[in-house]
């Protein structure tokens, strides 16, 4: 398949229900079909069911299969790994729930060509599909993305979308730059936070053109969001990286 085109990079926690369900073998399928070189990086953030395993052991039937090993880190440093370890000249982060599915990578990668540096999946904007979402969430989403927009990004109708897509070259720019989400902090729950928002953060402040795509998505059940709790802990994470800012902590050059 010559060089690596494409790497999608898919963070991971505990994930053995998303494994029975075929989601893998989902995503290896539609990878197989592809003309350009790809690669799937699976990154795990100190998985403790058997799912570390399940991955070293998928790697070693399929060579276009990497398995990194993290400390429990939160997903933040997970994606880190991944995205600055792939070595694709396009680099997608995916969730390994797929709530949305790899077959809307379609929608983006035109967007590539069009010369974006950063495309990002949206709920949001207009041809987007929610299927079986919560009310609690909805309204939740809806606030956070107000504050989002009021103190942090604006311009951007959906940050939290796990399905973006990097040049290589914005990949290398904006990652080591992550200071509120950056590797090293051990972590003791799987709090996502605010980590999409520092990257999109970073990107405006370097003049990134960032394109917003309209995709599918299914809400899937799960214990890991605490919705009173998480939402404050993400605001504060707003504030923290605006005054990251502020303390010179993305320095231009």
């Amino acid at each position: 398949m010559g060089a690596v085109w494409l790497s999608v990079v898919i963070p991971s926690y505990n994930e053995m229900t998303n494994v029975r369900r075929g989601v893998l073998e989902e995503i290896l399928a539609y990878l197989k079909k592809q003309t350009y070189g790809w690669e799937l990086v699976l990154t795990d953030d100190g998985s403790s069911d058997g799912t570390l395993l399940y991955l070293q052991d998928l790697a070693k039937k399929c060579p276009h299969v990497r398995v990194l090993a993290n400390a429990h880190q939160g997903k933040g440093p997970t994606v880190y790994a991944g995205m600055t370890q792939a070595g694709g000249d396009v680099r997608l982060f995916t969730d390994f729930d797929q709530a949305t599915p790899i077959q809307e990578l379609e929608k983006l990668l035109p967007f590539i060509e069009k010369g974006y540096d950063v495309v990002i999946g949206s709920r949001e904007v207009q041809g987007a599909k929610r299927e079986r979402e919560p009310l609690h969430r909805h309204i939740m989403g809806k606030g956070f993305n107000f504050f989002v927009k009021l103190f942090t990004v604006r311009g951007v109708q959906d940050t939290q979308c796990g399905f973006k897509l990097f040049t290589k070259r914005a990949t290398e720019k904006l990652f080591p730059l992550l200071y509120i989400y950056k590797p090293g902090d051990v972590r003791g729950d799987a709090f996502t936070g605010a980590f999409d928002v520092e990257l999109l953060y970073i990107a405006k402040k370097y003049g990134m053109k960032i394109a917003e795509v309209p995709v599918f998505w299914k809400y899937a059940k799960t214990n890991r969001v605490s919705p009173l709790k998480d939402s404050l802990r993400m605001l504060v994470d707003l504030m923290r990286i605006r005054t990251a800012d502020m303390l010179g902590k993305y320095p231009r050059s």
